[in-house]
């Protein structure tokens, strides 16, 4: 038995290379050429997505110092824009101090002046009174004005 079990796998063996081994061979072949296309692609496609995420991390960096200068832009604007209206508050009440300064000096020449007249009067009144005499308005008027700028010259 021993030789005929070599006869048969002899046999096999022949008729195996003669007809399945090529089509094996060529099947195992072109499996071998699939992969190695396969894993071309997958390298060409890896190289790709590492310049891809290269390129993302390159943009967020661009973007974010593009986000921080917007802000510091917008920071400089805003202290720019709160110390021009600061300064014209500033103004604005210096103008409305000076203002109330100048009616309040010019409300106190009025008085001064009203003051001056009602003293003139007075004064003219009572010495009418004193002299019983109706003496000339204004050449009275006139003694007392130069009167008074002199007693206000002298103090």
């Amino acid at each position: 038995m021993f030789f005929w079990t070599w006869v048969v796998f002899l046999a096999l063996f022949l008729i195996l290379k003669r007809f399945a081994w090529p089509a094996i061979l060529k099947a195992t072949e072109e499996r071998e050429r699939r992969i190695r296309t396969q894993l071309e692609e997958a390298e060409k496609m890896n190289a790709e997505a590492a310049a891809l995420l290269a390129e993302h991390k390159r943009l967020m960096a661009n973007t974010k110092e593009h986000v921080h200068g917007m802000l510091a832009e917008a920071k400089s604007v805003a202290e720019r824009e709160r110390e021009h209206m600061l300064a014209k508050a500033r103004q604005e009440q210096e103008q409305i101090l000076e203002r109330a300064q100048r009616e309040i000096r010019l409300e106190r020449e009025r008085a001064v002046a009203e003051l001056r007249r009602d003293a003139v009067d007075l004064s003219l009144a009572a010495a009418g009174k004193l002299l019983e005499t109706r003496l000339d308005n204004e050449a009275d008027r006139r003694l007392v004005t130069e009167f008074l700028q002199s007693v206000e010259k002298g103090s």
